[in-house]
């Protein structure tokens, strides 16, 4: 791979001439990059689509190439891409339907909108992989009557199907109302009763850990089960007769359906596996009574999962603030909480609390810059990123509390220059705050070049505009080829020295 090439295939500021070159003398590395420029013009696009046919592909998804452009003999894959956003011509089904490479047929199988006869052919394909991915996307008539197909693997499609009906999945859950199956992926292959040892040595064997067949195709109907489980079309009645399945991960799946009565949730509840519990406490679906039953579960990721959950109350949440570690993220409910809940996260006693309220970027001044002034520095981490603080406020917040906020106030869309300077040269250093100001919009010249004395910023700040040209130049030879490769993309790589590194075709 030609890392230099790759990086100026993707530069913003190569000019058309110089990428027409580029194009020329692509290969498939230097033609992903091309292809996902935006500047790239349809007669580019074309010419780089027929220079390196894996560009194609990409190309007719993103809209870049029209069904004139592509010949489906020549380039199935570009055309089952443009049968896939609808694009494409009908009679391209058809031809690519009859091709003789399955996979080539199993992708055409996932596009809407098919002609009739092409679903009809698809559907009796000789290949059951073709047949369930017609079952995963088809239209509800269709996954109906997939539903009694003679294959598991494809049942097992149909339950996952969303436009299945109700009614169809219902059956497939329950086995009532359907014929058994008469095959499986696993009896295809092996003589029954099979276990698929989960440390298989056969190199070609693509059959997955664990899966096994005694005649009743176990391991494939449990699927069909889970995927039926998590389908929101799945009947609630239907799906609650899985509350006490002795399969943990059927419980598990059933927990996380939003349309539970209160009396399986109260069952799930209690289920003697935590991750079933920790399901359960993220659904948006359970009552406030449950929420303050699982704030005390110490199971694995309960409490943790419970307070990602969107209805929670605050004062759960307050308490779960303290008791698991969430980390430095957003909660929903602290996205939506109300300007007196974001008063009452404001003034709590408890840090992980105002923490967490720290997260957002929309506080009103007064809640933010009673946050950057808090004593806890895991507060002020937090509230360090929020945009409008001043560079007084950074710099106090540095002052107070050093090495634990530098990165954070690094990573502050308004830090200034001059504070981008100064962090660079904190003692003693830390090495999260490199990182930061080497992505920085305003990083200086200095602040970069004290970035690239850092391993891991090295490579970032290579990349940004402001670095001075002899030194984007300079590091186009460098050992890193993420270095060298991001200094080939810097939009103030000097024109002349683009135009000598492209070749001529």
């Amino acid at each position: 791979m030609n890392h230099v090439l790759c990086g100026l295939a993707a530069n913003t500021a190569l000019p058309p001439e110089l990428i027409d070159r580029l194009i020329a003398v692509a290969d498939a590395d230097v033609a992903a990059d091309l292809a996902g420029r935006a500047d790239l013009c349809h007669a580019q696009a074309v010419a780089l689509s027929s220079h390196v046919e894996e560009s194609a592909v990409r190309l007719a998804y993103e809209g870049r190439l029209t069904a004139a452009d592509i010949d489906p003999a020549v380039q199935p894959y570009a055309a089952l891409a443009l049968l896939y956003e609808r694009a494409g011509s009908p009679e391209w089904a058809r031809l690519l339907a009859a091709d003789p490479d399955s996979e080539c047929r199993e992708k055409l199988a996932a596009c809407s909108g098919l002609p009739a006869d092409v679903v009809e052919t698809l559907a009796a394909d000789s290949d059951v992989r073709v047949v369930a991915e017609l079952a995963l996307w088809t239209t509800p008539e269709v996954a109906a009557r997939l539903a009694g197909h003679p294959h598991a693997e494809v049942r097992r499609a149909v339950a996952a199907n969303e436009a299945t009906p109700p009614g169809v999945l219902a059956a497939l859950i329950t086995g009532e109302g359907l014929p058994p199956a008469q095959r499986c992926l696993v009896c295809d292959r092996e003589a029954t009763p099979f276990v698929h040892d989960p440390q298989c040595p056969r190199p070609d064997c693509d059959l997955l850990p664990g899966a096994s067949c005694d005649g009743s195709h176990e391991s494939t109907v449990h699927d069909m089960q889970e995927a039926a489980l998590r389908n929101p079309a799945t009947p609630t009645e239907a799906a609650v007769g899985f509350v006490d399945h002795p399969s943990m991960l059927l419980r598990w799946a059933l927990a996380a359906r939003p349309d539970l009565p209160s009396e399986v949730c109260g069952q799930l509840a209690v289920d003697p596996i935590p991750g079933v519990r920790s399901s359960l406490a993220e659904n948006p679906s359970i009552d406030d009574a449950l929420m303050r039953v699982l704030a005390s579960d110490r199971g694995h990721d309960v409490q943790r999962r419970l307070a990602h959950n969107t209805h929670v109350p605050l004062d759960v949440l307050i308490h779960l603030a303290g008791a698991t570690k969430i980390g430095a993220t957003l909660l929903p409910r602290v996205a939506a909480a109300s300007p007196a809940e974001l008063e009452e996260l404001a003034q709590s006693p408890n840090p992980a609390a105002r923490m967490l309220l720290a997260q957002r970027r929309d506080l009103p001044t007064e809640i933010r810059d009673a946050l950057a002034t808090d004593a806890d520095a895991k507060v002020v981490k937090s509230i360090a990123p929020h945009p409008g603080l001043s560079e007084a406020q950074l710099r106090a917040m540095v002052h107070r509390h050093g090495v634990r906020v530098v990165a954070k106030v690094a990573a502050n869309p308004d830090a200034t220059p001059a504070l981008l300077e100064q962090l660079t040269r904190h003692e003693p250093s830390v090495q999260k705050a490199f990182r930061e100001v080497a992505r920085h919009r305003n990083a200086t010249a200095p602040a970069l070049l004290a970035c690239l004395a850092d391993r891991q910023a090295r490579p970032i700040a290579a990349g940004h505009p402001a670095l001075p040209p002899p030194v984007i130049v300079e590091l186009l030879t460098d050992a890193d080829w993420q270095v060298a490769e991001a200094a080939a993309a810097n939009p103030s790589l000097p024109l002349a020295v683009m135009s000598d590194l492209v070749p001529y075709p």
